[in-house]
């Protein structure tokens, strides 16, 4: 039978969203009053911020200091996100600076509330699993599929069990996959031909776009393609050509999918390579954080050891 996880008592959960309408501000209530009532400890501006606060330290303070962070995701919130508007704007380079320095990814949890995932959720957004409430039908649905999110209730695979037969197996050494070490930082090993879409032309916008994919000389952790992402979306620089929002990753290979092979030529390839580099060089410092932390839990660790050695020498019960 499938197993339980340990439920996860009453979660702090923070609600990022726009500021649209007074419908939107009365949804958002709605959720956050029904996440409340299911054991959940949702956190709302309407109910916390009074005049005279400082509301650049209390969003830092709600992005940081609470357990999960619900991205209520319509057309209004993803233009103010992705041009940096507002304090939707400034919550969102605080939840990606988060995520780089935690890689807690799965804090940030998307909710689709009107629109399409395309005109949406923000470009720093996409390839998350979100949650579609955008209307009753969706909300009936896929509100449990939350809860137990923010519950930590969802079911486990059950445990493997034990293998009984044995098979012997032999591979050609003309089969065997020559492997690139996991610290080889990545790199663009050029466009995989044979996989170009073809463009629709059929005269609607965007049409003549396709999609192009670059094989990678190794297949980099989901962290390192987020990390890409993130770095296609939000680059140091670019040109005036740059399409945000076009980037994925997936095994061995990144995808631009709405662009032309011209436009990789002339406008897209330094960035590709500089969002390669940016990822690189995060998911070194990432690396590194990790180790280090590692490194000091494994001291303090022989140093608790160690001090408990000594003392229970020294205690003597004659």
């Amino acid at each position: 039978m499938p197993i339980k996880t340990k439920r996860m008592s009453n979660p702090k959960t923070f609600i990022s969203y726009a500021w649209e309408s007074d419908e939107a501000k009365e949804w958002v209530k709605n959720l956050a009053t029904e996440l409340r009532n299911d054991g959940i400890d949702a956190r709302l501006d309407q109910w916390e911020v009074v005049p005279g606060d400082q509301m650049p330290h209390f969003m830092e303070k709600s992005v940081r200091e609470n357990d999960f962070v619900l991205i209520i995701c319509t057309p209004k919130y993803k233009s103010k996100s992705e041009n940096r508007i507002g304090g939707v704007g400034y919550e969102g380079d605080i939840m990606t600076a988060e995520v780089l320095e935690t890689s807690n990814h799965r804090k940030f949890i998307p909710i689709l509330k009107s629109g399409t995932k395309e005109t949406s959720i923000p470009s720093w957004l996409l390839g998350k699993y979100y949650v579609d409430l955008s209307n009753q039908t969706h909300f009936d649905n896929n509100y449990s599929d939350l809860t137990t999110t923010l519950l930590n209730a969802r079911e486990r695979a059950p445990e493997l069990g034990t293998v009984t037969t044995k098979t012997n197996a032999t591979v050609s050494s003309e089969k065997v996959i020559k492997t690139v070490p996991k610290d080889e930082p990545v790199k663009i090993k050029g466009i995989v031909i044979d996989e170009i879409s073809q463009p629709r032309n059929d005269g609607t916008a965007g049409s003549a776009l396709y999609k192009i994919p670059f094989e990678l000389n190794r297949t980099p952790s989901s962290e390192w393609r987020e990390l890409f992402v993130n770095a296609w979306n939000r680059p140091p620089r670019f040109t005036s050509m740059h399409r945000p929002g076009i980037a994925s990753a997936y095994g061995n290979q990144v995808i631009l999918d709405g662009t032309t092979i011209e436009e990789v030529e002339k406008h897209h390839k330094d960035t590709l390579k500089l969002a390669v580099e940016v990822a690189n060089k995060q998911i070194s410092e990432i690396n590194l954080r990790k180790q280090q932390q590692a490194e000091r839990e494994r001291i303090e660790r022989e140093r608790h050891q160690k001090n408990i050695d000594d003392i229970s020498k020294r205690i003597n019960f004659d």
